[in-house]
């Protein structure tokens, strides 16, 4: 019998897309801030060039920033990240359309979880409207993609960057339990 027990909590991080970061960018990153706290990761913006799936909505060139926060968050946090980072999204609208695609999701020590609002045949709905769908599993020291990994996510560029955020999650769980011995 399996004895249930709260994992540990995970590393919290947005892929944020946009053709127009000069419209809301200094603001956002500070509303995220008031949310989150202090980001401890924030690339420079990424091509993103592996799919034009929102070129007819946010525009063209596209890039990608990631971030990620100081603060660890509990698992099962993720459909409330989602929503509050939908309602980011409709807030900065321009004519009916985003300016700004916010994608939430968790790192932990085996795997990197997205929040959606679509189901597909390999995400698991976690309630509120909100589905997780496992991108990336970690293993034999590097990132394995999944039959269903987005094309940007099984890039050497993208992975690299979730691997320094990884490695600062080790780093914040390492603490966490040598303060509580």
């Amino acid at each position: 019998m399996s004895i249930p027990k709260e994992p540990l909590p995970g590393k919290f991080f947005l892929s944020i897309l946009s053709a127009k970061w000069e419209l809301f960018w200094p603001e956002l990153l500070e509303l995220l801030r008031q949310k989150w706290g202090q980001e401890d990761y924030l690339s420079d913006p990424i091509p993103f060039t592996q799919t034009h799936y929102y070129d007819a909505e946010l525009g063209t060139p596209i890039y990608r920033r990631i971030v990620s926060f100081q603060s660890l968050v509990p698992l099962d946090s993720l459909p409330d990240l989602k929503l509050f980072t939908n309602s980011l999204e409709q807030q900065y609208q321009r004519e009916e359309k985003r300016i700004f695609n916010l994608d939430p999701g968790l790192i932990t020590f085996e795997r990197l979880v997205l929040a959606t609002g679509k189901n597909f045949t390999h995400r698991i709905y976690l309630g509120k409207g909100i589905f997780a769908d496992l991108t990336l599993i970690y293993s034999r020291e590097t990132w394995q993609d999944l039959p269903w990994t987005f094309p940007d996510y099984r890039t050497l560029t993208i992975k690299n960057h979730l691997t320094a955020i990884r490695n600062l999650y080790q780093q914040q769980i390492q603490s966490m339990r040598s303060t509580s011995k």
